[in-house]
């Protein structure tokens, strides 16, 4: 939410966790679904019941928002990066941009200028698909303090 102090930005530092969304929201709504299901336990009814089928609710549509803020983000992602390779890439690979996963471009945006040309040509040829492999090729990070 507020970055203050900007650091290197590396694979193993990339991570992203936002204390009041990832502990205090979802230690609340976690806690509310212990105590639903504690309640309907004690006291079975429509009720308590319904409590708990609310407290469920909740924990569904808390992972649902991140997902489809998620999904968006990789849309957006993958815009940028097309635009970025389509600038960066030599005219033999431009013709291949479409051939990118959105997984692939995710993984990509970390690269540096200089060094994306020569990694997406390495993501084509030896059809690289996982996210974590491909980041933990790049050499020269290119951080991104923006994401959600």
């Amino acid at each position: 939410m507020f970055h203050f102090e900007r650091r290197p930005q590396t694979y193993a530092n990339h991570g992203k966790i936002e204390p009041s969304y990832h502990f205090a929201a979802f230690g609340i709504l976690l806690v509310n679904l212990g105590y639903g299901a504690l309640q309907l336990w004690r006291e079975p009814g429509f009720a308590t019941g319904l409590q708990l089928a609310l407290a469920v609710a909740l924990v569904i549509v808390f992972f649902a928002m991140r997902v489809f803020a998620l999904s968006v983000q990789d849309r957006v992602i993958r815009l940028e990066e097309r635009l970025r390779l389509e600038r960066l890439l030599p005219a033999e690979l431009r013709g291949r941009i479409g051939e990118f996963t959105i997984g692939q471009l995710v993984a990509l945006r970390f690269a540096s200028d200089a060094e994306l040309p020569g990694l997406a040509r390495a993501v084509l040829e030896e059809r690289l698909t996982d996210r974590r492999a491909i980041k933990q090729r790049i050499r020269d990070w290119r951080p991104d303090y923006d994401r959600c």
